[in-house]
């Protein structure tokens, strides 16, 4: 045995570090607790009291996510208050558009060596998303893996949960032949498509490039937030009847929204419908992209899609100026 001592911070695994880190945090980590959390930061799980929500059936709904490799473009960047805020609006719109409100949330961060300010930035993010929602954030990970991870890395996933009425669960089985497709505007690429739109955009120009088209750096257009849909899907399903709501991720328009379909019933899209953003024409243009596999990657400019019958179209569509979103007729089904 030799006499020089090992530990773990040798090994590139500073716990206390980390500690500091997180410490620093927890004042912004409580500001988004509601009445509901009965625990604060530190223990081994967090509290969430239902018993004062008055559902009569509440049903819980869950979903876990990441925001994939537009970290890179934060990382080359070294530009991280935006990803945290996507990771919280991406969760919450997958569980906004089955009826749920979401309630807390969990984060898990993972790097090769920890960055005190990266971690901030990323973490402060997460927590001004949740308090724009009104979601608590109840618990999370840090994860510092040197062996893993190179040292400028990171890796993070969120996990949301929600509640619903179980006779207000929106699951498309209401869906018929001849119901109309109102798509909701996104602001860009939102979390998706970033590993082809890294590979082509990043062959041709730095992140600090002014891209005319654009009308901003190509770091600008790629780390725009993905928006939060839960407030405009709750006002409008207070207005209309809605039958079914897509959140237009990985997969595309198509893909997505076919999941909210009995077999026997299809999509018609209308893709001249609405105003392609640059960004993908961009991306179509200087990486030579088929057209498949545009629609089947990205969002194409719609970031949410509601299915609703024919009768109540032109009066939806209408409400489109109370919100920042445009609101297009793009399709049916048949």
């Amino acid at each position: 045995m030799g006499e020089k001592k090992t530990t773990y911070k040798d090994t590139g695994v500073d716990i206390e570090k980390a500690e500091k880190a997180l410490g620093s945090l927890k004042k912004r980590i409580h500001s988004t607790h509601t009445p509901e959390v009965l625990t604060g930061v530190g223990l081994f799980g967090g509290f969430f009291d239902l018993s004062e929500l008055n559902y009569r059936q509440p049903v819980l709904v869950s979903s876990v996510d990441g925001v994939g490799t537009k970290l890179k473009v934060a990382i080359q960047a070294n530009r991280h208050h935006s990803v945290g805020q996507d990771l919280v609006n991406h969760c919450c719109n997958d569980i906004a558009v089955c009826g749920a409100k979401p309630l807390y949330f969990l984060d898990y961060f993972a790097c090769g060596s920890l960055e005190p300010h990266v971690y901030d930035e990323v973490i402060t993010g997460i927590t001004v998303a949740c308090k724009k929602s009104g979601v608590a954030l109840i618990g999370g990970e840090t994860a510092e893996m040197p062996d893993f991870y190179q040292a400028q890395e990171y890796d993070m996933s969120g996990t949301v949960v929600g509640i619903v009425e179980k006779n207000e669960i929106i699951d498309g089985s209401s869906i018929s032949a001849g119901d109309v497709l109102v798509g909701v505007s996104g602001n860009g690429l939102h979390t998706n498509g970033y590993t082809l739109a890294r590979h082509v955009l990043l062959n041709e120009y730095q992140l600090n490039d002014y891209v005319e088209e654009l009308e901003c750096t190509v770091a600008d257009e790629l780390l725009k937030i993905h928006p939060n849909y839960y407030q405009l899907i709750s006002e409008v399903r207070g207005q209309f009847p809605v039958k079914g709501i897509s959140h237009v991720t990985g997969g595309g328009i198509v893909k997505n929204t076919e999941r909210l379909l009995q077999a026997d019933l299809s999509l018609e899209i209308n893709w001249d419908a609405w105003p392609v953003p640059a960004v993908f024409d961009l991306i179509q243009k200087t990486g030579d992209v088929p057209e498949a596999d545009m629609r089947q990657t990205f969002n194409m400019g719609i970031g949410l899609i509601f299915i609703v019958s024919p009768d109540v179209v032109d009066e939806l569509i209408k409400t489109s100026g109370l919100f920042p979103y445009n609101f297009y007729e793009i399709g049916k089904v048949a």
